[in-house]
């Protein structure tokens, strides 16, 4: 037995995880590419990388249209303003998720109702969903986490039964598949994150999918100041917008990553497979697998569920502590119930319509969620996917740190 090293022993790991982002000279290629063509915008919308790449990453995810943009944050405000949205109507929201998925609704005067999640993926929980309709509830946001796809199944066939928009929030989800078509392509829009974090990234950035031509013209109006340009001006009336547009430079480097996307879904899925046959032989350690519908899946975080009685009784806090001192930094409260956090404190005096449904404002106590409350506050373990991209000798070293731990769990009671 050795000692852990959160007592003072050697750790397992050393070294970090392979750096992310990782860019090659096809990064470089394009960035100069834009920089020596004197046309970096923006302006016009979509300039020349941005319509390149709102076809490519749309053909690669099964849907007719893209409509590139700022963030992933904003992607999630023009879908529902394209779609129509009016002031005070409702919009169904998983709670575990990042504060984005429901702040949408806020920003446009919607109201963010919540929803628990699945005990066995996280994803949003389509019961839950159906006992939560109203007639005011006007669209359904469910979110691909970590490494599922929401039951998209199930989630279209509720839209569908009651009139419903669905908005797929895609952002940890870049290359999923769901019954061999892409995410993003199953409800009326996806929304995807190219923050730096993301499985593609440019730093910051968004992109809309849709196979709706209204859908796909709106949307492109709303990014575009309200303009109705040749290619999304033939929808009648005029949409209120912004300045949501993407730089050429943003659109190079994330051209050139589109193109190395499917070899790195590849190799995370093939690492995340022998991690969870690895962790599947540890008492207390279940991991967390994609759906059987799920024909690829991005993993842009690994999450695998931790329960005490595997470790004498141990916390799963105090075991992340441990686990970070064997060089394997792996998260807990990735993720809170949005309801319960303090950052999330929309203003009933900014947005008046919230009142009804939350007369002393969105608190803790405005919804009951106690699956995600468990998985924020006890359970789920959320790895980061760099873990995935290096070798199998990274891989087992997780796998390593984890039995380590258990076998010497008594040094932490």
């Amino acid at each position: 037995m050795s000692t852990l090293a959160l007592k003072g022993g050697t750790p397992v790991r050393s070294e970090s995880f392979k750096a992310w982002p990782t860019y090659d000279e096809n990064e470089k290629k394009q960035l100069l590419e834009v920089l020596e063509s004197h046309n970096w915008g923006g302006y016009p919308y979509p300039n020349t990388k941005a319509l390149e790449l709102a076809r490519n990453f749309a053909a690669a995810h099964d849907a007719e249209y893209g409509v590139t943009c700022a963030n992933g944050t904003v992607s999630l405000e023009i879908a529902l303003k394209a779609a129509g949205i009016e002031a005070g109507q409702e919009v169904i929201v998983p709670t575990y998720t990042w504060l984005a998925t429901a702040g949408c609704a806020v920003e446009v005067n919607a109201v963010p109702i919540f929803a628990d999640v699945r005990p066995d993926n996280y994803t949003l929980d389509p019961d839950q969903v159906e006992a939560l309709i109203t007639d005011r509830t006007f669209a359904v946001i469910p979110v691909h986490l970590g490494s599922s796809i929401a039951d998209l199944d199930r989630l279209t066939e509720i839209c569908r039964k009651h009139g419903l928009v669905l908005i797929e929030d895609c952002a940890h989800m870049h290359g999923g598949k769901w019954r061999g078509k892409g995410v993003g392509s199953w409800g009326d829009f996806g929304s995807f994150s190219f923050q730096s974090s993301k499985l593609m990234t440019a730093g910051e950035g968004g992109m809309i999918t849709t196979s709706n031509k209204e859908y796909f013209q709106r949307a492109s109006s709303v990014t575009n100041c309200g303009r109705k340009e040749w290619g999304y001006d033939d929808f009648e009336g005029e949409e209120f917008g912004g300045n949501y547009r993407m730089t050429d430079f943003q659109c190079g480097v994330l051209l050139a990553q589109l193109e190395k996307l499917g070899d790195l879904t590849t190799l995370r899925a093939s690492h995340a497979g022998l991690l969870s046959d690895l962790l599947d032989e540890i008492d207390g350690i279940t991991p967390i697998r994609p759906d059987e519908r799920v024909t690829s899946s991005a993993h842009y975080q690994y999450i695998f569920q931790y329960n005490p009685e595997g470790f004498k009784g141990l916390h799963r806090d105090r075991f992340l502590e441990a686990m970070a001192a064997e060089g394997v930094e792996i998260d807990g409260d990735f993720y809170e119930p949005i309801q319960a956090r303090p950052i999330f404190s929309p203003s009933i005096k900014r947005y008046p319509l919230l009142k009804e449904r939350y007369p002393q404002g969105i608190v803790a106590e405005s919804a009951e969620t106690p699956v995600a409350h468990k998985a924020a506050y006890e359970e789920a373990c959320w790895l980061h996917y760099p873990a995935l991209m290096g070798t199998e000798a990274d891989v087992r070293s997780v796998a390593e740190a984890i039995r380590k731990i258990q076998d010497n769990v008594d040094e932490l009671l």
